[in-house]
This record gives structure tokens, C-alpha cells and sequence, in this order.
């Protein structure tokens, strides 16, 4: 498999976290990322805030609109990514922005080298629009950044092998319909059949969002298929919460992410009887 998530340990799933760059303040960024990264966060999942997004929640939104309230902009998250990248040790940051409000106005073969010059490690660009993907492909293919595919857990087959074909990164698996951090329901089947037939046709990672905040639905996306999941408005609420209360946003995100681990499987006792035998073998982290 494509080891988009370095270091890994064999049989454990992933974590991508998701925030909006500039929410907590861009300055604290280097603190934070540094926390995620000694804990074992796989992908900082940083979105160039913008306005009024059409998949996201009230949550993301307010954080959008924080951020954008306080001046952040494509250079100024850029500034940020190339400031702090060196210092993480496995960490990936892959940047999330807006076609429309972000890619459009520099232009698509600018905004990627920019986008990799300074320092991400992988691009997922919201709301591309079919006129605009050809563009997109051989951009990302010219510079060599790694490219992030998004499709649903109930996408039209065609979809989903053009999720499987594009990318490079991670295919980013919607585990249902609707904006983030609503009320949506999971359907296992559709998740599991959806990441069955990724993995058929691709070999880099496939991430699940959508209805991730604990230990119990990261357990149970990686019985369904996924290498790793998303988890999006949970963090972005955590933050929202701690600046509410003046209290320390990256211990917050910390405890987030102990919350999040699946619980490491308990190694059977060893037989007194001498011999190893297979029963000591662990399969509780196998895919259906």
C-alpha cells in the first residue's frame, strides 16, 4: 500500500484531523502541530478558511468565520505551512482550499507550485468543478504533489473509480450524505462495499469521515475498510469550546486525540504448555 501515513503500526488505523487554519490564531500553529505530531497524528488536514461553505455544519462555519474575521489568507496559511513543516517529524499537512474562493483567482498551475514550494504535502481542493479537473490532474502530476480524492459512501460507481484513479495521497471516503457534524446516519454496508471497491482499484490509503468523535467509530471504520479515519467537526468543537472558556485549545486537542485511539488488543496470555502455538495471533484489526 501507497505509505501516504508513515510509520503506522501494522493493523492500526490512521488519524487525519481537520482544522481551520487560523482557528486557534495562525501564531499558535507551530505549538500545536508540533503537540499533534509527538502524539502520533498522522495528517493535518489545514483548510485555507472561506465563507459559506456548502458541506460543512454550523461549527466549520463559525471557525471559517473566525478565521476570516481575524485576516487569514492563502499567504498567510502558506507562510504558516512552510514555517512549521520542518519541525514535524511524521506529520503530514495537506492543505484543503476552496475552488471558487482560493484556486480560481491565482489560477490552477500557480496556486499548486505555491501550494508545494511552501511545503504541504498534499493538496485536496473543495468544490472542483469537472471544467476545472483536467487542469487540476496535470498540475499535480507536473509538480509531484500528492492529491487528496473525495467521493461517498453511496457515489455512483463512476465516481468512485475516478476517486480510486486520481489519487495519489488518500481517497477521502464520505462515510454518508449531508453536511459535517450533522445528524447524518452511517450505513456499514455502504461504507464497507464502497471501500471494498477502492481498494480494488487503488493502493494509497483510504480515510473515512463523516460521524467520527471516538474511540468506538474509529474501531469500527477500520473493521468497515478504512486505513484511517477523518475527523473534522469534533476537533473544530473542541477548539470553538476551549476559546470560549480561556482554556489551553492544544490540551484539548490532545485529550481529543487520546479519546480518539482505538484501544490497543491485549495480547493473550502465553500457554503453559510450552510450545507457541497460532493462538496467539490477534485478528481483530482484519478488514471484512
Amino acid at each position: 500500500m501507497n505509505s501516504f501515513f508513515t510509520g503506522r503500526p501494522p493493523g492500526t488505523p490512521g488519524l487525519v484531523l481537520f482544522l481551520n487554519a487560523g482557528d486557534p490564531p495562525l501564531r499558535n500553529l507551530p505549538r500545536l502541530a508540533e503537540a499533534l505530531d509527538a502524539l502520533g497524528v498522522d495528517c493535518l488536514e489545514l483548510a485555507v478558511p472561506f465563507p459559506n461553505s456548502a458541506t460543512d455544519g454550523p461549527v466549520i462555519r463559525r471557525s471559517a468565520h473566525r478565521a476570516l474575521s481575524d485576516g487569514v489568507d492563502l499567504d498567510r496559511v502558506l507562510a504558516a505551512v512552510e514555517r512549521i513543516r520542518p519541525r514535524l517529524r511524521r506529520m503530514r499537512v495537506v492543505l484543503l482550499a476552496d475552488w471558487s474562493y482560493t484556486v480560481r483567482p491565482l489560477g490552477i498551475g500557480a496556486f499548486v507550485r505555491r501550494v508545494r514550494d511552501q511545503g504541504a504535502d498534499g493538496l485536496l481542493v473543495h468544490g472542483l468543478p469537472p471544467r476545472g479537473r483536467d487542469a487540476y490532474l496535470g498540475a499535480v502530476r507536473e509538480t509531484g504533489l500528492p492529491s487528496v480524492t473525495t467521493c461517498y459512501a453511496g457515489s455512483d460507481p463512476a465516481v468512485v473509480a475516478r476517486a480510486a484513479a486520481e489519487a495519489t495521497a488518500f481517497v477521502y471516503l464520505v462515510a454518508y450524505y449531508g453536511r459535517s457534524g450533522g445528524a447524518g446516519r452511517i450505513d456499514p454496508r455502504s461504507v464497507a462495499a464502497a471501500a471494498a471497491e477502492l481498494r480494488k482499484r487503488t493502493d494509497v490509503p483510504i480515510a473515512v469521515g463523516f460521524g467520527v468523535s471516538g474511540a468506538a467509530d474509529t474501531e469500527r471504520m477500520h473493521r468497515l475498510g478504512a486505513d484511517a479515519v477523518v475527523v473534522g467537526s469534533a476537533a473544530v468543537e473542541s477548539v470553538e469550546r476551549s476559546l470560549a472558556e480561556r482554556r489551553d485549545f492544544v490540551h484539548a486537542l490532545e485529550d481529543l486525540v487520546r479519546r480518539l485511539r482505538s484501544k490497543p488488543a491485549k495480547s493473550p496470555a502465553p500457554a503453559r504448555t510450552g510450545a507457541a502455538s497460532s493462538q496467539g495471533k490477534d485478528h481483530r484489526n482484519d478488514h471484512p
